[in-house]
């Protein structure tokens, strides 16, 4: 890091954003950090000290941001993170027992991986600063964090959110700059998927696509044409599904957006 750099910023952290469960913050790390976790985790940041990070739908109410300097001492920051009410349905019949069969394991442990392979890639995409758009606007049919509880056993919760043109071909725009880091046809769940690097650990996947205008190693633009909706894969009916991870924590895409005009 430039000595400007160092003298330029006080050893401190500042930050600001969504301070919420599934939501995030952006700011800059103290002046002369070497490195920084969130709670444990890694937070990659530039010679400008600016830097993300995000918390999972299921986070705790507290968090520290630590920095570690030059000398070995460390800088921390608690952050209060908001529990937040999730639209939860009660249903009173027992969950389905059972897992995926051997057979179907075979087709989609490939996809799983690949899928993990590509939100591994590090493209040095910068779009994680920029304010993110809406990729579409239309119905939204489901929401970020929505669960079913059969008798008191949970289900999975719903890691994205849904947008529902009502008819598939209606084209879709990147939220946000980046780089492709999978585009493919025909997986089991997701259909026609596509994933966006947008630097620092943050991406977005859009599932069920009809057709996709991109492909793997494409550098894309903040509302860039890159696919249209479709209904492939598992989905009754044409949507796009847009969620948003940081590493491992899964995101709410409304945060980033605010609500839709």
């Amino acid at each position: 890091m430039p000595p400007s750099a160092v003298s330029s910023r006080p050893q401190v952290f500042t930050f600001a954003g969504e301070l919420t469960q599934g939501g995030f913050l952006r700011g800059t790390v103290p002046g002369g950090a070497v490195s920084v976790k969130l709670d444990g985790e890694d937070v990659a940041f530039g010679s400008d000290g600016r830097f993300f990070a995000a918390f999972d739908r299921d986070a705790g109410t507290n968090a520290t941001l630590v920095a570690t300097m030059p000398d070995g001492r460390e800088i921390r920051s608690p952050v209060s993170i908001s529990p937040r009410d999730w639209q939860i349905e009660r249903i009173n019949v027992a969950r389905t027992p059972g897992g995926a069969s051997d057979s179907y394991m075979k087709i989609r442990q490939p996809e799983l991986d690949a899928i993990w392979a590509s939100r591994q890639k590090q493209t040095g995409a910068q779009g994680w600063q920029q304010e993110f758009i809406w990729p579409v606007k239309g119905r939204i049919s489901g929401r970020f964090g929505s669960q079913r509880i059969y008798r008191g056993e949970p289900g999975a919760y719903h890691t994205g959110l849904d947008i529902s043109s009502g008819t598939s071909g209606t084209p879709y725009v990147a939220p946000a700059d980046g780089v492709v880091v999978l585009a493919v046809q025909g997986y089991s769940l997701e259909g026609n998927l596509l994933i966006i690097d947008h630097g620092n650990g943050l991406n977005s996947a859009f599932l069920h696509s009809s057709r996709l205008y991109v492909k793997e190693g494409d550098v894309v633009k903040q509302g860039q044409h890159i696919g249209d909706i479709g209904m492939s894969g598992r989905a009754t009916g044409p949507h796009l599904h847009w969620s948003i991870k940081w590493h491992e924590a899964r995101l709410d895409p409304l945060l980033f957006t605010g609500p839709m005009d």
